[in-house]
């Protein structure tokens, strides 16, 4: 084996390639078909979209765990644990499994440079195709069409949202981001569309493959009641429903579309009410408004584009703090990061600017000024790392008041790690 540890292993997959993204499936399929000529026997979901893909992806895990089907998932980034990006039954694979996968993916490459993200693509698909789980999902990385996970056809694609997130590389409209998110569809294969405000993009391309659409409030419809919700679809209903065991009203968006995967998948694994029940009111997600009580409350929330700062703000005024909201914030460079802080600013009352590692990282100098060329006025403390941030935000931050977290995968990892030592935290799906 090339390396014993998986920390060797993934630190010569970052430098294996010149570029730390490259977007095309030529490279990665054709050491795919090396690897596993006959390709995946399980059924497969693959799941795009800007926000939501990780609450669907853990939604369905826990539906069909519940129903005791064995499950595998791949999503990106992790937040702690490189492994947290490769669950089967909802538990992290370990190093070793991961080294020997990452070795057959070695030994299939030959001279074929891949990425970091496709190296770990093909290392958990590998994983899947030897352990045979009774149903697959896929989180798309990056757009869709050109995303190392497409080169699998789904048996039933997801498509949750599209908004303007990445476009550099996907495009500068919503059409345009849309076209490339609907390139996990295949021709006459289900397709969900869970958000009824996608781009015309996304319908014309499913219509010129003929893609089987099921599209929200047509084909499936999400009814909010008193103490619940009430699905019904084209051939099942599921009434009496807890809300999601996530937070946030749009949560009901995103499981109203995990429940039309079930039903398109009803007839090879199918899935009984009270394992949908138990499903939703036991699904767990790190880092996605994710409360730690203690002393100080400490809000996480990966948000880091417009839309998903919109819904963390949505969060925040629904359970308002009696105090103040001290905000330990960082983005990298390439967000949106003036639009971002013009969403939230009105909701933070104190803003701890911290810096994080790697080429694409913002300095905290470089964030405020952001901020005040948002107009903001609010108070502005600079720090060179999160743990710094974090630590004078809790030191400073009062029983009423609430400490939020929040701007990238990375802040809400290294705040995890900080926080662990001294919470019970829950770190993975």
């Amino acid at each position: 084996m090339r390396f014993n540890s998986l920390d060797d292993w993934l630190t010569w997959q970052s430098s294996l390639h010149p570029h730390e993204i490259e977007l095309g499936l030529d490279r990665v399929d054709s050491v795919w078909q090396r690897m596993r000529p006959s390709g995946l026997a399980s059924p497969v979901v693959t799941i795009a979209g800007t926000n939501g893909k990780g609450s669907s992806v853990a939604m369905l895990e826990s539906i069909f765990m519940q129903a005791g089907y064995r499950t595998g998932a791949y999503t990106s980034p992790h937040l702690v644990h490189y492994n947290e990006r490769v669950r089967l039954n909802g538990i992290p694979v370990s190093d070793e499994q991961l080294c020997c996968a990452f070795q057959r993916v070695d030994d299939a490459r030959g001279e074929v440079a891949l990425t970091y993200f496709e190296f770990g693509t093909l290392a958990a698909l590998d994983i899947f195709a030897e352990l045979t789980p009774d149903l697959v999902i896929l989180e798309v990385g990056l757009g869709g069409r050109l995303d190392a996970a497409n080169i699998i056809d789904a048996d039933v694609a997801v498509i949750t949202t599209v908004a303007l997130d990445h476009t550099d590389w996907l495009g500068e409209t919503l059409d345009q981001i849309g076209a490339e998110k609907a390139g996990i569809m295949r021709g006459n294969r289900p397709v969900i569309m869970a958000d009824k405000g996608l781009p015309v993009s996304v319908y014309q391309h499913a219509e010129s493959i003929g893609a089987i659409q099921c599209r929200v409030d047509v084909d499936f419809h999400a009814t909010p009641s008193d103490d619940g919700w009430h699905w019904e679809g084209g051939c099942q209903e599921y009434p009496n429903l807890p809300m999601p065991a996530l937070p946030g009203a749009f949560q009901l968006q995103n499981a109203a579309a995990v429940l039309a995967v079930v039903e398109q998948l009803s007839s090879r694994i199918a899935v009984e009410p009270q394992d949908v029940t138990k499903g939703l009111a036991s699904v767990r997600l790190a880092g996605r408004y994710q409360l730690i009580d203690g002393d100080v409350p400490v809000v996480l929330d990966v948000a880091h584009n417009i839309q998903a700062a919109e819904a963390l703000r949505d969060n925040l005024r629904e359970s308002a703090a009696k105090g103040s909201v001290l905000a330990v914030f960082a983005m990298l460079a390439d967000k949106d990061i003036a639009g971002v802080i013009q969403v939230l600013d009105q909701d933070v009352d104190s803003w701890y600017l911290v810096e994080l590692s790697g080429s694409r990282s913002c300095t905290a100098e470089q964030l405020e000024t952001a901020l005040r060329k948002a107009g903001s006025d609010s108070r502005v403390c600079r720090f060179a790392s999160v743990n710094d941030g974090l630590q004078a935000a809790m030191a400073n931050a009062g029983r009423d008041d609430r400490v939020l977290v929040f701007g990238s995968f990375l802040i809400v990892g290294k705040a995890l790690q900080y926080l662990e030592p001294v919470a019970n935290v829950f770190v993975g799906a």
